[in-house]
């Protein structure tokens, strides 16, 4: 979710002010943030080593607000010391616009890593924007209209090991979005397309992953390949009957101790009867940072970006990277049209051992966007 919302004012303020001579030292701010959990440790004698970091943010289309994200490391089995940390972290805000929501994401590794269980979700009240579908409607700004979007969503995932680095497994996937308070525009988008504006989908997964990374929410080095295809029919409650593929590949290559380059091709192919809830968006927190999330949208999209990640001094670190997108109603003309280009920097202040926060802006053609969220874009 785009609005995991750490309180990153604070925490820019707080980093920012320790440099000064005038203020507290680095070390009675550390002891601060461990009051907090925030102690740059893992503590697997606890059954969760928790870490909270509150504040409050700002942002033209929230206005102002309150976030908290709260993120625990633990293993299920204190004896399996090789397996990746387990990770479970919540976050939550409420706006001056009305708006509100909440997140959740776990990944655990059980039975020295034999097992593996992913689930994440999200609730969520927002004003937002619809454009309609496809490269020209996301440039046209007459057909745009405004609505308060309701969502829910979740997504549970159970893999088994087949060989060294290698899963396969099933999930599941629902979600529900509705559009209310929709602004009344004889040319807008949803009349014009004749939308349904309450959809509910809902799909069994069969997932596939190749998975060599050191640890999933913040790697320092290994790749990942993941396919999952996703199949949404009224047998499952689903509104309509569709497909969905998603293809992914990241890889992480560490130039010294302190610096590493990402890089990362994403695509999502569907077919049938797609709701408007469930195409493919070309722009969102992970995969083509610079545009406004649900601006682009269509049946299918591919995307890659490169990444270049620096730990600073102390809790400090910054990322740069580039990237391009494309979207097409066809699979066979993906490649073809209408590449969309993403640059951006990001400052990374690090709260529990190897878990970030980020604060990214990046710049796409003719648009911008700040993200806040807890972990690396991928």
């Amino acid at each position: 979710m785009r609005l995991k919302i750490s309180l990153f004012c604070g925490l820019l303020i707080v980093s920012a002010i320790s440099q000064a001579s005038v203020v507290p030292s680095r070390n009675t701010i550390d002891r601060f943030l461990n009051t907090l959990g925030a102690d740059r440790k893992a503590d697997t004698r606890k059954t969760i080593d928790w870490g909270i970091v509150p504040g409050p943010f700002y942002t033209p289309e929230l206005g102002v607000g309150i976030g908290v994200a709260a993120v625990g490391l633990y293993r299920p089995d204190e004896h399996q010391r090789d397996t990746p940390l387990s990770s479970l972290s919540f976050t939550g805000f409420a706006s001056s616009t009305g708006a509100f929501g909440a997140g959740y994401e776990n990944y655990t590794f059980l039975n020295d890593d034999r097992w593996r269980f992913y689930l994440s979700g999200d609730i969520s009240r927002r004003p937002l924007h619809y454009w309609g579908e496809g490269f020209r409607a996301g440039r046209d700004q007459r057909g745009k209209q405004s609505y308060d979007s309701t969502k829910l969503s979740s997504a549970p995932r159970v893999l088994y090991q087949l060989a060294n680095h290698t899963y396969a497994g099933l999930g599941w996937s629902f979600s529900y979005e509705g559009a209310s308070s929709l602004q009344h525009k004889a040319s807008g988008s949803f009349y014009h397309q004749n939308a349904s504006r309450h959809i509910f989908s809902s799909g069994a997964s069969a997932l596939f992953s190749y998975d060599s990374r050191d640890f999933v929410e913040n790697p320092s080095r290994g790749q990942v390949l993941n396919f999952s295809w996703t199949w949404y029919t009224p047998a499952f409650a689903s509104d309509n009957r569709f497909n969905a593929f998603d293809a992914q590949y990241d890889t992480y290559h560490a130039i010294n101790d302190t610096s590493l380059v990402a890089w990362e091709v994403y695509s999502r192919f569907t077919s049938g009867h797609v709701p408007w809830t469930m195409q493919s968006l070309l722009g969102d927190s992970h995969h083509l940072r610079g545009y406004y999330e649900g601006r682009y949208r269509d049946r299918n999209i591919v995307t890659s970006q490169l990444e270049w990640r620096k730990k600073l001094s102390w809790r400090h670190g910054m990322v740069v990277w580039m990237g391009a997108g494309n979207m097409s109603d066809r699979p066979g003309s993906i490649l073809n049209g209408h590449w969309l280009p993403s640059v951006g920097a990001g400052y990374r202040f690090e709260f529990k051992k190897d878990m970030n926060i980020r604060l990214d802006y990046g710049l796409g053609q003719h648009s911008s966007g700040f993200y806040f969220q807890v972990g690396e874009a991928f």
